[in-house]
């Protein structure tokens, strides 16, 4: 069974930066993308950033020139680097791995995984 664990989330001031990481575990042959969205009060759960195993990146327009995805793939890590955060960045961020492979059955093919979410509260 995958799974994605997160960590790094917190309260931070308007300006201020935040590091989230998410590592998957469990039996992995691969990974195609990985990446984070978030959904705040009241509203859908929306796309942040991803990154794809060659390591082609998107990010949602509100988080361009602020955000930085990363990954690990060795690890099987995605990382998220948060600057000048600001009060509507607010929202549980939730990683995604998409494209899963966790064995040779057809069942184990292409899974998508989600993590359990960690809250980003941007405040001051």
């Amino acid at each position: 069974q995958v799974q994605l664990v997160e960590s790094g989330g917190g309260l931070v001031q308007p300006g201020g930066s935040l590091r989230l990481s998410c590592a998957a575990s469990g039996t992995i042959f691969s990974i195609n993308a990985m990446g984070w969205y978030r959904q705040a009060p009241g509203k859908q759960r929306e796309l942040v950033a991803d990154c794809t195993g060659i390591g082609r990146r998107n990010y949602a327009d509100s988080v361009k020139g602020r955000f930085t995805i990363s990954r690990d793939n060795a690890k099987n890590t995605v990382y998220l680097q948060m600057n000048s955060l600001k009060p509507e960045d607010t929202a549980v961020y939730y990683c995604n791995a998409r494209g899963v492979m966790a064995g040779m059955s057809s069942s184990l093919r292409n899974l998508e995984v989600w993590g359990q979410g960690t809250l980003v509260t941007v405040s001051s």
